[in-house]
């Protein structure tokens, strides 16, 4: 099989969807790779790393849609990319169509076989490829969140873990997955007062085992959600319904009620995000002040730290890479509904619930 390893182009986004190294295996399977050159530069990777390691090195993202069976990328496809896109070819990345129609009409025109990253499920029910980068994200919503707070960010000039004899800030965290667990985990750390909530009693259950005593698991209902956002210096999103539009659990009157200066890091903005006022915004022009709480919304965050977030994701994506190049995609899909459930989209029609469910005409 032929696979194609485009330079991404999303603002500011550094990360590639391969290593050298697994172009090495993907050749010594059989299949020929190939690479646009500087797909590998914001990562650290030289086009000679490719060449050594075997793929064939194109001067342009034409070259690399136009011969390629399987395209292989981080983020999902741009208008100029879409364009670029043919019938029956495969692209393998993370897509997030529930936060976009154009994206998702896009390549419905096209009749690509769309194999999104995050919804693709192992046989525990868990989801590989997005952990390794919402646990880059987590980690990451924190550190923002603290730069954030200081008066010339238009914080409210709080030092997130405090000193002795003044108070820590007050974090709230929406959702206690992957994404919301390294969050927590990050600001209790720095000696934060926490609050995770989550709807899913047994995961709190876990994570008051686990968390230290800085860590308190509240149920999340719209009481609790408003009680705690109130008093948050910090509010963390991190809810994530696979394929589907996150819940909007922060509305305008509840913002307009929130402490002046707050920060909202909202991870799930990728997903539409968990409040009614967020927006995606870029790492170069990362934040918006709204009813005077600070939003950053950044939908690619592990962009920023490209060097970690490839060699993580490469590290979870590799071996699914090989399979669909070595069986072909029917035989990927039939091998588990885990696998299945990666194909948001095939000869153009939505083939994902949730996709399906936010986009029903379509």
């Amino acid at each position: 099989m032929k696979i194609g390893i485009p330079a991404e182009i999303k603002s500011d986004e550094y990360r590639v969807a391969m290593r050298p190294v697994g172009v090495q295996l993907l050749v010594s399977d059989g299949h020929e790779v190939i690479v646009q050159t500087g797909a590998g530069l914001g990562s650290g990777y030289e086009d000679s790393d490719y060449t050594d390691a075997g793929a064939v090195i194109v001067e342009s993202a034409d070259a690399v849609y136009g011969n390629a069976e399987l395209v292989v990328k981080v983020k999902e496809p741009l208008d100029e990319e879409i364009e670029k896109l043919r019938a029956g070819q495969i692209l393998f990345c993370y897509f997030h169509f529930a936060s976009s129609r154009s994206l998702t009409e896009g390549c419905l025109k096209k009749r690509i076989s769309a194999v999104a990253y995050e919804t693709l499920a192992d046989d525990h029910g868990r989801l590989p490829l997005l952990t390794p980068m919402s646990e880059v994200a987590g980690k990451m919503a924190i550190q923002q969140a603290a730069k954030f707070l200081e008066k010339p960010m238009n914080g409210r000039g709080i030092l997130l873990g405090g000193v002795t004899g003044v108070a820590t800030a007050d974090v709230l965290v929406l959702g206690a997955g992957t994404v919301g667990t390294n969050a927590a985990r990050v600001a209790a750390g720095l000696r934060a007062n926490v609050v995770i909530m989550d709807i899913n009693l047994d995961r709190l259950r876990y994570l008051d085992e686990i968390m230290p005593d800085n860590v308190t698991t509240v149920y999340c209902d719209p009481h609790a959600v408003e009680r705690y956002a109130l008093k948050a210096d910090v509010v963390v999103g991190a809810i994530l319904v696979p394929g589907s539009r996150a819940d909007q659990l922060i509305n305008r009157q509840l913002l307009k009620g929130m402490k002046s200066g707050s920060v909202l890091v909202d991870v799930c903005i990728d997903q539409g995000g968990c409040s009614e006022t967020s927006r995606p915004t870029t790492h170069h022009d990362p934040v918006y002040v709204e009813e005077g709480v600070v939003h950053y919304c950044v939908a690619n965050m592990p962009g920023a730290v490209s060097r970690t977030s490839t060699q993580a994701l490469c590290n979870a994506t590799l071996p699914y890479t090989r399979e669909i190049a070595n069986l072909g995609l029917d035989a990927f899909i039939a091998r588990s509904e885990g696998r299945k459930s990666a194909l948001n989209m095939s000869d153009g029609k939505i083939l994902h619930p949730g996709v399906e469910k936010t986009f029903p005409d379509l």
